[in-house]
């Protein structure tokens, strides 16, 4: 049977090692001599061995107290780290994050789930939009943090990846060897414009299958193999797929995902919801390019 560690009683038994006796730690830790005697009594006992040498006037620990005064220690700065981060007010308030809707997935989902659990009192909002207008909101202080999928990096940003655009369809679709060629793209996507200006020069006709700004009735229209869209390389959902079309359409070009946010000194947690972020998508783009 597993038994638990006191950690009252390890922070007078740490008290009295770096102390040097049980006097002086009682005053340090506001208690009574006999409380902390008490404590350290507790101790040996939950562990059936002796944690001090009480045969000299000072005190003076035995092996077995040498070895739990490292594990003491950790076990003390982890659980003080702990109570900090989740009683101080510096980790409470909320983060607007804004990500564009084609690279919520594969990454996402995880960052949120780690770090709701590394910081439960700090809320984030999520809102999920177009580059274009994720930048407009950025630059009103409407949005904390921002990702966005583009060409060139602006000032104050940092480029996470650089991924390739790959044509998606329906798995085992043949959208894409129909001309005109049928496009999805949402009004706003910063990819169409690129992708259309690839046709032309590739001589291959088209046509927007739907017009919408709803990345839900483009993905419908693509995964039911009435048109074909594009999307970096290692984030397409599921019921869309890469096609292998063998040169039938041009290459696309690559694209960068970059991450930009305003200072938020009463909500340092953003710091650490930044480094979740930038490691989980070049993770991804690890795995997608591997």
């Amino acid at each position: 049977m597993m038994r638990n560690l006191d950690t009252t009683s390890l922070r007078s038994f740490v008290a009295v090692a770096e102390v040097g006796g049980i006097t002086k730690a009682a005053g340090f830790l506001n208690l009574t001599q006999s409380a902390v005697s008490m404590q350290l009594k507790r101790l040996e006992e939950s562990l059936g061995l002796e944690l001090l040498d009480r045969s000299n006037r000072t005190v003076a620990l035995t092996g077995a107290g040498e070895q739990l005064l490292s594990y003491a220690r950790r076990i003390l700065a982890l659980n003080d780290e702990a109570v900090s981060r989740m009683t101080s007010r510096d980790y409470e308030g909320e983060i607007i994050l804004g990500v564009p809707h084609d690279i919520v997935y594969p990454a996402l989902p995880k960052v949120l789930q780690r770090f709701d659990k590394q910081f439960p009192r700090v809320k984030v909002q999520l809102l999920s939009s177009f580059t274009r207008k994720l930048k407009q909101q950025f630059a009103a202080g409407e949005v904390d943090v921002i990702l966005t999928t583009e060409e060139q990096l602006d000032h104050g940003g940092q480029t996470l990846l650089e991924l390739p655009l790959v044509w998606v369809g329906a798995p085992g679709g043949q959208a894409w060897r129909q001309r005109p060629l049928r496009l999805a793209f949402e009004h706003t996507c910063v990819f169409r414009s690129g992708v259309q200006k690839l046709l032309d020069q590739a001589g291959i006709s088209w046509e927007m299958a739907v017009e919408s700004d709803s990345f839900r009735t483009i993905g419908a229209m693509v995964s039911a193999d009435l048109a074909v869209h594009a999307m970096l390389q290692g984030t397409s959902i599921n019921h869309l797929e890469h096609i292998q079309h063998g040169g039938a359409l041009p290459d696309l070009t690559s694209m960068k995902v970059n991450i930009y946010r305003k200072p938020r000194p009463e909500v340092p947690a953003i710091d650490d919801l930044c480094r979740l972020i930038t490691e989980a998508y070049q993770a991804t783009a690890t795995q997608a390019l591997g």
